[in-house]
């Protein structure tokens, strides 16, 4: 019996924070991912987290996780395609540390991720640009602040994170 808090505790501080020097918002994802699994293997087992065992999170209760997931949250496949993502993450780490579960963690780490329908992204035509550029109202100020922006988004093909990230000043 190997205890999970010290794996999951090391994961977090050493792994995503020190090694990886991993986003804040990566490191809040893991969090939310595994608040949920841990809630749902306290509903399922009636342990505390601190009690779990890295042998409770066999392949069978993470498969169960990801169902759940799906089914009683609505969660999209996209959605729990990422939740297994940072499972794995933990696992992988895991597997240095606890090598003793070598067979348990490699039988997680096979948990295969779901196909997911991509959207594709097309351009918009004249007609829908024209609609959007004539929306902001260029007899105030914001208006014509958002014209120029969308001006400019239609004219160098930049995402909205790469015009908010141009340093203009903000006015409110």
């Amino acid at each position: 019996m190997t205890a999970l808090a010290p794996i999951m505790e090391a994961f977090f501080t050493n792994r995503l924070m020190t090694q990886q020097a991993a986003s804040p918002h990566t490191i809040a994802s893991y969090r939310d991912t595994f608040k949920l699994l841990l809630g749902y293997l306290h509903t399922r087992t009636g342990k505390l987290p601190a009690r779990l065992n890295l042998t409770d999170l066999d392949a069978a209760m993470i498969g169960d996780f990801l169902q759940h997931l799906e089914t009683v949250r609505g969660n999209s496949v996209a959605s729990r395609n990422t939740r297994l993502a940072a499972i794995h993450s933990l696992f992988r780490y895991a597997s240095l540390q606890a090598p003793q579960h070598a067979h348990l963690i490699s039988r997680v780490l096979a948990i295969q991720t779901k196909r997911t329908t991509k959207t594709i992204v097309t351009f918009l035509s004249r007609s829908e640009l024209d609609a959007l550029l004539g929306a902001p109202d260029l007899a105030t100020w914001h208006g014509r602040r958002d014209h120029a922006l969308l001006i400019l988004a239609a004219q160098t093909g930049l995402r909205v994170s790469e015009l908010t990230g141009l340093g203009f000043p903000s006015y409110r």
